[in-house]
């Protein structure tokens, strides 16, 4: 049982980062543009405007995608509750690894939307 609350509670990690900078990057971007911290893409980068515009888009997505993956992942997790050792590893896992892939997929549509606002020089359309 141990052994399922702390992979339960590791399969949480990721949506709740999303939630916590989510919902902070939504209402405020990172002061200044800078290369450790943030949302940080060639376009996003460009000037002040485009860096709070990704940062409020991709902010809004985050926070919206944690909130539904937190249930999600710890009901998935307790599919594996009474389960063995190897089992609920397998499930926290596999939890994770999708968690990371819709993280790394919510890349594109903040960069369409840059896209959609901005020319390739980070100037409003």
């Amino acid at each position: 049982m141990t052994l399922w609350i702390l992979m339960c509670a590791t399969a949480s990690l990721i949506p709740l980062i999303m939630i916590i900078s989510g919902g902070c990057f939504s209402r405020k971007a990172p002061k200044k543009i800078n290369n450790l911290f943030g949302y940080r893409t060639a376009l996003s980068m460009k000037n002040e405007e485009t860096w709070k515009f990704a940062h409020k888009h991709m902010g809004k997505l985050w926070f919206r995608a944690g909130i539904i993956m937190l249930p999600v992942s710890i009901a998935a997790m307790f599919l594996a509750l009474g389960k063995g050792e190897n089992t609920v590893y397998s499930f926290a896992t596999v939890i994770t690894l999708i968690q990371t892939i819709l993280l790394v997929i919510l890349i594109f549509p903040t960069e369409a939307a840059l896209r959609k606002n901005f020319d390739k020089d980070g100037n409003r359309k």
